[in-house]
């Protein structure tokens, strides 16, 4: 017969008791930062924290004109966000999504589409609109679109990596994307006048 004593000693917890806790969900950041007179930010794509719902709660409140999603469908998929650009419509932003593989560049199609997204964005931004740009991690593939936007929009290069790793230290992973977005210093096309 086990006593109550026997069970408080043993060193074997209950099974129940042994297991971790659920991760408490990590609600979106967005890391923010002024492009002309509107207003630029990257984060993390909706749900990677665990609370999909809540992120969008804050995307909504936030109220981004437009949202340019990198994440590939396969991703989606894996973070069981399968409706996220019809969820973002239903918020009343413009959702673009340029698929990118992680720690990538865009492919060709992909490339083909920025140059009209990209626009659309920096004549937001230039009418004091605000515009998100999200992948998975909120690091590598959004911050080279938003470095990118930012050359776009006339800034220096230099200066702009510095301001925008000044609101995200991880943006850019690599040599590649960062080539990718230096590239608009020397193919960038002025934004014309909204009407």
């Amino acid at each position: 017969m086990v006593s109550v004593s026997d069970l408080q000693s043993s060193s074997a917890a209950p099974r129940h008791v042994q297991r971790k806790a659920k991760a408490r969900p990590r609600p979106l950041t967005l890391h923010a930062l002024s492009v002309g007179e509107g207003i630029l930010a990257l984060s993390p794509a909706p749900g990677a924290g665990g609370d999909y719902k809540e992120d969008l709660r804050l995307i909504r409140e936030w109220r981004p004109s437009i949202v340019i999603t990198l994440t590939t469908r396969v991703e989606h998929v894996i973070m069981g966000v399968e409706t996220l650009g019809s969820d973002i419509q239903g918020l009343g932003s413009r959702w673009f999504h340029l698929p990118v593989e992680d720690f990538q560049i865009p492919d060709e199609e992909t490339e083909a589409q920025w140059s009209q997204v990209s626009l659309l964005a920096r004549q937001a931004l230039s009418g004091g609109g605000r515009v998100l740009v999200h992948c998975r991690g909120g690091c590598g593939r959004s911050g080279m679109a938003t470095l990118r936007l930012m050359i776009e929009a006339g800034e220096d290069p230099d200066a702009a990596l510095i301001r925008l790793r000044q609101v995200r230290s991880c943006a850019v992973e690599t040599d590649e994307q960062m080539d990718w977005a230096c590239r608009a210093a020397l193919q960038v096309s002025p934004v014309p006048p909204t009407v």
